[in-house]
């Protein structure tokens, strides 16, 4: 292409991420080329500079600068092609819903199941919205994300409206998000705040992210709780962060010596306690999600059950769900004095 494009974004795209949707369409810019035509400008939105993370929405207009073929990449990497969704694999998902209205989908998502494609990543939600339709003429959309080993609760919107309005709730902290973690070790006191600001690094082919001081580090703020420990071994935490950086309950969690059973990513070795015998897979669940309903703005709070991995360490640890729900009534009301506090807010 040897001209500038201004590209008007339809409903059909609404929420996605920039630098998503610019990979839909340009496949052989890469993802540093495209972060370097943002830094200078020559990627905008409605004429104004923007990140790769920006949410596009419908009417919006995108100036793409001129991509001739040299920007292309010698040997391009052939992206992994989606497999078609089986219909056992549909009836699965199907059967995932939790509560399905005409302007949302909650969804209780497995552990192991990517929710966006990435190098070599055949399988994942985004490439199975299409069996979520139920009828509808449009595609469900993301509006939020869950690490692939992350189980439980995900929301989706039905249509460009409704994500619109969601995309607005997770921007503007008007969602309220609780995460069930088994950790290794006990926390030295029973409730507190973790705030580390947190940066992406390099970490072999892959990034990873870190606690960092100073300016390089976006704030990160998380509340927790614990519920009960089993030997001093391990801890059943609640979690409810106040920000929503990449892989920030499991940051935190590892920086206070305290990694989440089943994260090597973050807690290398200390991550699987052998002597326990617990499941290998990620210890984490996003158990409850309260936001504001598209539509009416009435609360919509659902709740997700242990995947089978935890279930099995709950039993065999003598943990008792029911007291999961009163450690998360005394986080609520600790976070409700925190934002009280003279001079301290949510985020401090």
């Amino acid at each position: 292409m040897s001209r500038v494009q201004q590209i008007t974004i339809g409903a059909e795209d609404a929420g996605l991420r920039l630098d998503r949707w610019f990979r839909q369409r340009f496949p052989q810019v890469t993802q540093g080329r495209l972060e370097k035509l943002l830094r200078k400008g020559e990627i905008r939105v409605d004429g104004k500079r923007v990140k790769s993370a920006h949410r596009i929405d419908t009417g919006q207009t995108v100036r793409v600068p001129p991509l001739p073929d040299a920007d292309a990449p010698k040997r391009p990497r052939e992206p992994a092609k989606e497999k078609p969704v089986s219909a056992e694999a549909a009836a699965e998902l199907q059967n995932r819903v939790l509560y399905r209205d005409n302007a949302v989908i909650v969804l209780d998502k497995p552990a192991g199941l990517a929710v966006q494609g990435g190098s070599g990543q055949s399988r994942h939600l985004d490439g199975m919205l299409d069996a979520l339709r139920f009828g509808s003429g449009e595609r469900p959309r993301l509006v939020h994300r869950l690490d692939k080993d992350t189980a439980g609760i995900l929301l989706l919107a039905r249509n460009a409206g409704s994500a619109r309005a969601l995309t607005a709730a997770f921007r503007g902290k008007t969602t309220q998000k609780i995460y069930w973690a088994l950790v290794h070790g006990v926390p030295a006191e029973k409730r507190g705040i973790i705030d580390l600001p947190l940066a992406k690094r390099q970490a072999g082919p892959g990034e990873a992210m870190a606690p960092v001081e100073g300016e390089d580090g976006k704030p990160a703020q998380t509340l927790y709780r614990l519920v009960e420990s089993h030997k001093r071994a391990v801890s059943w935490l609640v979690l409810m962060p106040l920000t929503g950086r990449t892989h920030q309950l499991r940051v935190h969690c590892a920086a206070l010596g305290l990694p989440i059973i089943g994260d090597g990513k973050y807690g290398g070795r200390a991550a699987f306690p052998e002597a326990l015998g617990l499941p290998k897979p990620l210890h984490l669940l996003a158990r409850e999600l309260a936001v504001p309903h598209p539509e009416d703005g009435t609360t919509l709070r659902q709740t997700a059950a242990l995947p089978p991995h935890m279930a099995e360490s709950w039993q065999k640890l003598g943990f008792d769900e029911r007291k999961g729900e009163a450690a998360l009534e005394a986080l609520l009301a600790y976070a409700e004095g925190i934002s009280h506090s003279p001079g301290q807010g949510r985020g401090a």
